[in-house]
């Protein structure tokens, strides 16, 4: 079953939990005068998806259709949604359009360099070229200037069927994931660049309020402080091993 949670105003967590590899898929659909789905799911997902955002809008209404870089999780049915909302467009990264989406999608992308602005309706989100944060050359964060919510992707990625919204700490949860993945076959989860920190500390200085995360809890709070404790998380668990004297 996936359930379909308000986590800020007009936005939608629809999550559906896996319990084969103990994992929530989530996608963020925004209700304004152009809806945005954020994250479509792999095509198995696609029927799913499709029936949660009907229970908030028609699905041939959504409008712009968002991921942060090209993964299954992320877009994998980007071309089923384009085939059922004929007015839908790809939005993504320049590099991302460049490299992946203008190929594989059936409409092209309308590509976004760092700081561009989608106006949805009432929303304005602002695009955040954030390389290999989480993943992948073309990555890249979506910010909601109107509510301050930021669609983050894989950051603060938490294992488990949990609590749709929380106000408590999630960067624990977060540490014990990468702690689990960098232990097994899963290790270098997400990459740990010489620019990761800088990045990190961009998002945090954005000041959100709600952190809406793809696997796991979507965290109301303190962002900022939230960022900054994840990124030592990050280079403690994913980055370079301490150089010996």
């Amino acid at each position: 079953m996936t359930s379909v949670t308000e986590i800020a105003p007009d936005v939608y967590r629809l999550s559906t939990f896996v319990p084969e590899i103990h994992l929530q898929f989530n996608q963020f659909l925004v209700r304004d005068r152009e809806p945005l789905l954020f994250h479509t799911g792999p095509r198995a997902m696609f029927s799913v998806v499709r029936e949660a955002v009907a229970r908030v809008l028609p699905p041939s209404h959504v409008r712009w259709i968002g991921f942060s870089h090209f993964e299954a999780d992320e877009c994998g049915s980007l071309n089923e949604w384009l085939e059922l909302a004929s007015e839908a467009t790809p939005v993504c990264s320049v590099v991302g359009a460049l490299v992946s989406i203008n190929d594989f999608a059936i409409r092209p992308a309308r590509a976004l360099a760092h700081g561009d602005v989608l106006a949805t309706g009432r929303a304005r989100w602002r695009f955040l070229h954030t390389p290999h944060v989480p993943h992948c050359w073309e990555a890249g964060l979506m910010f909601d200037e109107t509510n301050r919510t930021l669609l983050c992707s894989d950051l603060f990625h938490q294992n488990g069927d949990v609590e749709p919204v929380t106000e408590s700490d999630v960067v624990e949860r977060a540490r014990q994931t990468y702690l689990e993945y960098q232990a097994g076959i899963l290790a270098n989860y997400m990459p740990y660049t010489a620019q990761t920190a800088g990045i990190m500390e961009s998002l945090a200085e954005l000041k959100p309020r709600t952190l809406a995360t793809m696997h796991g809890s979507t965290y109301v709070g303190d962002g900022a402080r939230a960022l900054r404790e994840l990124a030592v998380v990050m280079r403690e668990t994913m980055g370079p091993a301490p150089s010996r004297r």
